[in-house]
């Protein structure tokens, strides 16, 4: 019997996902990212072969070799290896896709692959001769633009047309979901208690449309525009007087998480008894840096072609919820059924741990398709900052 070596996912966890300054406001981003590494390790322990590598996405941490610390805290061993990854919002994605060309090149046979982000301990940043402090590094050179997500995300709603009222339901959409989901337990198989702590914070089922309309547009312009995230009027007329359509409300939380799996090869999944994830395509897409919104677009056209595919083969797609305007554009671009995007919600009402949240979509897909009946491929898919975009399609092992 020929030997099926396909680099294949099993085994998908994740953190619960905290608002940034809560329940993981002491926990480092090693912290965060080791005991999930864990209880990867131990699902695939059976196997009897040893870990090649480990393959961290991060992108806000405290510098060094992220994924090595996290390897050792988790006590995989001195001799396992681990490489930090920074494709920012997408660089959880990016590392599993990493992980999978080493074991579809043979190069390895087992890689643990994921992301972590700690909003809560991660550090501000300086330049020499510059005096200032920065949130984050730059997305692009002096010359081309470098928009900050949240106008970049106003900027895109502008271009394509995405009103409030439409981001504001989509944000509803999310949090609706994601909550009857965490209540319902659909959540509970995926996450690894850190702290005891295995119930995602932020979704709340009571944000429904109209308290979305009480938010301040937070990038617009205008009477208390730009009052940042967190900021409300007491009555919906006062929101609508105020030019801009991206709110606190209809974007994602600054967030705490972490999310991990295994990537073999099918044969040695099928050995394991483990539910399987196919890698079936991946890309890495680019284009203008003004409307990073879009990333996730282009790396999921890309991702189709090579597949061979198109929208209607998709049954079940997540895409970082940034922002509403971001993920609506994007479903629009790539003519997705909006039925199929994020079916438990996404980060407008988990939360965004940068790093992680590429390897949070997988996590996700992994336990809705093993769920479903629909046996059609799954699309996860990251836009970044600086006009960049991750994708992967992935389908069930039979």
């Amino acid at each position: 019997m020929s030997r099926d070596t396909a680099p294949v996912i099993v085994a998908a966890r994740r953190t619960a996902i905290g608002t940034a300054g809560r329940a993981f406001a002491l926990r480092t981003v090693d912290a965060l990212a080791a005991p999930v590494l864990a209880a990867v390790a131990a699902e695939v322990a059976p196997a009897g072969i040893d870990v090649d590598d480990v393959v961290l996405g991060n992108c806000m941490g405290p510098g060094g070799d992220l994924a090595r610390v996290a390897a050792l805290r988790a006590g995989l061993g001195v001799g396992v290896p681990g490489v930090t990854v920074d494709r920012q919002c997408g660089s959880g994605l990016d590392a599993v896709i990493q992980a999978a060309s080493r074991v579809g090149a043979g190069d390895a046979r087992l890689v643990l692959a994921g992301g972590a982000e700690s909003a809560s301990t991660a550090p501000h940043r300086s330049w020499p001769d510059s005096g200032a402090r920065y949130a984050r590094a730059p997305f692009a050179p002096p010359g081309l633009p470098d928009p900050d997500m949240g106008p970049a995300a106003e900027h895109l709603a502008g271009v394509r047309g995405i009103s409030r009222e439409r981001q504001d339901a989509w944000a509803a959409r999310s949090h609706a979901r994601a909550a009857a989901a965490r209540d319902a337990g659909r959540f509970d198989a995926e996450v690894v208690a850190v702290d005891g702590v295995a119930r995602d914070e932020r979704p709340r089922a009571a944000m429904d449309a109209a308290m979305l309309a009480r938010f301040v547009p937070a990038f617009g312009h205008g009477p208390g525009a730009g009052a940042g995230v967190g900021a409300r009027v007491d009555h919906e007329a006062s929101a609508r007087d105020v030019a801009g359509t991206v709110t606190a409300g209809n974007s994602c939380g600054f967030s705490d998480g972490a999310a991990a799996m295994a990537v073999t090869t099918a044969d040695l999944a099928r050995d394991l008894g483990l539910p399987a994830l196919r890698i079936r395509a991946t890309a890495v897409a680019a284009g203008d840096p003004a409307l990073p919104g879009l990333g996730a677009a282009w790396a999921g056209r890309r991702a189709l072609e090579r597949a061979g595919m198109t929208a209607a083969d998709l049954g079940s797609v997540e895409i970082t919820e940034a922002f509403a305007a971001q993920v609506l554009a994007v479903g629009d671009e790539l003519g997705l059924d909006e039925e199929t995007i994020s079916r438990d919600g996404g980060a407008i009402a988990l939360g965004h741990p940068w790093g992680a949240s590429g390897a949070v979509l997988l996590v996700r897909l992994a336990a809705l398709m093993a769920a479903a009946d629909d046996g059609r491929p799954g699309l996860a898919a990251c836009s970044i900052g600086g006009g960049q975009g991750v994708a992967m399609i992935v389908e069930r092992v039979a």
